[in-house]
């Protein structure tokens, strides 16, 4: 937030605190006469901790998507506290659904803190909805790699798991992110508190139906994302037993040649064969014959 003029926050319509020190926690109260909730207090899961109301201000939180730097996307807690004439946001990273929220209230109407805080709560919704969207192309690519074996090969088993694993961790924080501002919104505009501020019941009620057919759309892509894997591990397992044949055809081939040439390596002195002029090729035969017929009889069941 940076430092301001007592006066200048006092006249603000939308106070937004990006990793607050204690100082500008403190500029902000006065400023509003609105207690400032900490890390702790917006990281709280239970509903009852995340939904609250006093002194004629909604004190509400949920965790929103921020990306990461490994290009992965993670949650972080979001409080907002909604009162008549101002509305305070505290986060600790960077959302880009409050920087399009900004430059969407510069260029509209005079903004008030009912219009900012539904413009936050729509653009959060429309970027889960981006979200989810590039997810599902990302699934639908990836399924179709994987039945062609060509790709699949090409592509590598490690590589695909490593990519559902991408496309579950991002539908996962989505929706968890949509459940979160789905409470908000059921508790912003069903609570009949006494007092609250005034929030557009028909906008809450266009995003609570948004955030129900992307509820509904994250579900099914979550059944494809399984149905994807599923696919992926079933094709390790033919790989997987690809390699056991292969290991159990060579043993098994290998085990009366190696049997016979034993037998006869073993230097007795009184073995029959050894003054026979044609025990050495006889022995020849009968150990290419021995590792000829277990290679028919596969080839015959179809291992080969």
């Amino acid at each position: 937030m940076g430092t301001y003029p007592t006066g200048a926050l006092a006249s603000a319509v939308w106070i937004d605190l990006l990793d607050p020190s204690p100082e500008e926690v403190q500029q902000a109260h006065e400023a509003t006469g609105l207690h400032v909730p900490t890390r702790h207090e917006v990281s709280e899961i239970e509903s009852s901790s995340r939904l609250g109301f006093d002194e004629g201000a909604y004190y509400v939180s949920t965790p929103l998507v921020a990306p990461s730097g490994d290009g992965e996307v993670v949650l972080t807690p979001v409080g907002f506290v909604l009162a008549a004439r101002v509305l305070i946001t505290v986060r600790f990273a960077e959302v880009k659904a409050f920087d399009e929220a900004r430059a969407a209230c510069e260029k509209g109407r005079e903004a008030t803190a009912e219009e900012v805080f539904l413009r936050i709560m729509e653009t959060v919704v429309d970027r889960a909805a981006d979200g989810l969207e590039h997810a599902g192309g990302e699934c639908d690519a990836l399924s179709r790699s994987v039945f062609r074996l060509q790709e699949w090969k090409s592509e590598g088993l490690r590589g695909a798991l490593q990519k559902i694993g991408h496309i579950a961790n991002k539908t996962s924080r989505v929706r968890d992110e949509l459940l979160g501002v789905g409470r908000i919104a059921t508790f912003v505009t069903e609570s009949g508190l006494r007092g609250a501020p005034p929030v557009n019941a028909g906008r809450m009620k266009a995003v609570r139906a948004d955030i129900a057919s992307l509820t509904d759309y994250e579900t099914r892509l979550s059944g494809n994302v399984q149905f994807v894997l599923d696919a992926s591990l079933g094709f390790i397992n033919i790989e997987q037993n690809e390699i056991v044949k292969t290991l159990t055809i060579a043993s098994v081939v290998g085990i009366p040649p190696v049997l016979i040439a034993g037998i006869y390596g073993m230097n007795f002195h009184v073995m029959p064969e050894l003054s026979w002029p044609l025990g050495y090729p006889m022995a020849l035969v009968v150990i290419v014959v021995s590792g000829a017929i277990p290679l028919i009889w596969f080839k015959k069941r179809g291992w080969m």
